[in-house]
């Protein structure tokens, strides 16, 4: 008992330092509500703001004097990770619920796809709703790219705690710092993250996309979150007449795949190293998977439209046809195995064939590289269970002594690690089964429709087979498996499941 108290303090005095930090956070749509002159036109967009705000600073508050401070231990952490995004989403909630009265499960729901950079929305609408909104809905995107405690201990550093609260947010597994020093990485970490963001909204402005737009998209993209102001997410540009639309695609695909990339890949590129872009398992992995996609959904989908038939290699619009069909493709491609989620034609719609569908679903479990913002299983998981299996194979054919250990990078993977990533992928079937007979068995959907939503949720992605008109209709227990789903992927499970363990709280 004594034990539980004490757990229960420590996590509740965290706590209250992350409600005061997110009571910050949510002052900064206040700046847009202001700029946008959203105070004259009678919207509730400043108390939709304000409210939550007051209330994350008094909550911070009691946390923080109530309850004293004490050594976080790994399940600690762990459990102040859970909780500490769910907190967020709870809070971060209010604006939608404020703002646009939106249902509060709707608004937990939307929030919690936005900090986890799922973007699967419940609204339709957007292009009418107040900007502030719009831009809290990319913020908080923003915010959860790199991680929610990894934000709060760039602003507030603990030097005591901060390893654990760290590496319990961070991938489960080994892939180094950029730099010796927790501090210093962070800060390379959240440099790196804030330049690029802004390289993102400053391209996009100079290929024509507005001012407004550029910040939101610059939010969402890096961050892999997929959130756009627009209901026709990307294509809002091509069906808008903008006409630099191609340049705003070309542009976005470059940033998704930064957002993809293991960001200590970034840092060494921007230390000069060029190899760093091909020299290791994972980075070849990635090209490699990324390649085959794109060159089988392309080859359907020019042999579906007949491209090729009767075609003249001097005929203009030939090529023209080539490249907005491998636009299209590598553009959708980029956007699922980075779990982006931006879209430029519907996935489930007729562009694209059923090899295209199927080969969706299997981006979206393999998701992006470790250490990236991306979602899914990871490319390198992916690398070390394909080695796992050939050292199997292997075994079949030779005596077991000959098979040398599992390697990547000429390093040795531990047997703990590799029964990590087992345990994960397995923890991962178990989910997407569930979410998806929970889906057929509440909704009208088939079963391809029905676990292609617990896919995109697992996968913190957003785009899936289930229309976006219907997702605002599904039952309140789809959406809440959901809601699990989407913290699950994003924390690798085991932080949210030791939340019904009674033997960690009694740590």
């Amino acid at each position: 008992m004594r034990n539980r108290y004490q757990t229960l303090r420590i996590i509740l005095n965290s706590l209250g330092s992350l409600c005061l930090v997110l009571g910050g956070i949510l002052m900064v749509p206040v700046i847009v509500v202001i700029l946008n002159g959203e105070l004259s036109r009678g919207y509730s967009t400043l108390f939709a703001f304000l409210i939550p705000s007051a209330l994350a600073f008094c909550l911070g508050t009691v946390g923080r004097t109530l309850f004293r401070r004490g050594t976080v231990s790994v399940v600690h952490a762990m459990l102040i990770c859970s909780l500490g995004w769910i907190a967020f989403s709870l809070l971060g909630a209010l604006p939608f619920v404020i703002g646009i009265h939106a249902s509060y499960l709707d608004g937990v729901f939307e929030t919690m796809s936005g900090f986890t950079t799922t973007g699967i929305t419940m609204f339709t609408g957007l292009d009418h709703m107040p900007r502030s909104v719009l831009f809290w809905r990319s913020f908080t995107q923003w915010v959860g790219g790199l991680g929610i405690l990894t934000f709060f201990l760039a602003v507030t550093y603990r030097g005591g705690s901060a390893h654990m609260l760290f590496g319990a947010e961070s991938h489960k597994i080994d892939v180094g710092r950029p730099v010796p020093g927790l501090a210093h990485t962070i800060k390379i970490l959240w440099s790196v993250y804030a330049g690029y963001t802004l390289f993102i909204v400053l391209s996009l402005v100079v290929a024509g996309m507005p001012l407004f737009d550029s910040i939101c998209h610059g939010f969402t993209t890096l961050s892999t979150g997929g959130f756009s102001p627009h209901d026709a997410s990307i294509g809002y540009y091509r069906l808008g007449g903008y006409p630099h639309y191609i340049w705003i695609e070309y542009i976005l695909i470059v940033g998704m795949l930064m957002g993809g990339t293991n960001f200590l890949i970034h840092y060494r590129i921007l230390k000069g190293d060029g190899k760093a872009l091909y020299d290791n398992a994972e980075m070849k992995y990635w090209w490699g998977l990324i390649g085959v996609f794109l060159a089988v959904i392309l080859t359907e989908r020019l042999l579906r439209v007949d491209v090729l038939a009767g075609a003249s290699l001097s005929n203009g619009r030939f090529w023209r046809e080539i490249e907005g069909n491998f636009r299209i493709v590598a553009f959708q491609v980029t956007s699922i195995i980075t779990t982006t989620g931006f879209g430029t034609r519907d996935i489930g719609g007729s562009f694209f064939g059923h090899v295209a569908k199927q080969l969706f679903l299997v981006m979206m479990v393999i998701g992006g590289c470790v250490g990236s913002t991306g979602g899914g299983i990871k490319v390198l998981r992916v690398a070390i269970l394909s080695r796992v299996f050939r050292r199997e194979m292997y075994s079949v054919v030779r005596s077991r002594r000959a098979v040398s250990a599992v390697q990547i990078d000429g390093k040795r993977v531990e047997v703990a690690q590799i029964q990590r990533v087992s345990g994960l992928f397995f923890a991962w079937i178990v989910l997407l089964v569930i979410g998806g007979i929970v889906t057929a068995f509440l909704s009208h959907f088939d079963g391809y429709r029905a676990f292609s939503g617990m896919f995109s949720a697992l996968g913190n992605i957003g785009p899936c087979y289930i229309p976006v008109k219907a997702m605002g209709q599904l039952h309140a227990c789809i959406k809440l498996v959901y809601i699990f789903g989407m913290l699950a992927g994003r924390l690798e499970i085991l932080p949210v499941v030791l939340l019904f363990s009674s033997r960690a709280w009694q740590s």
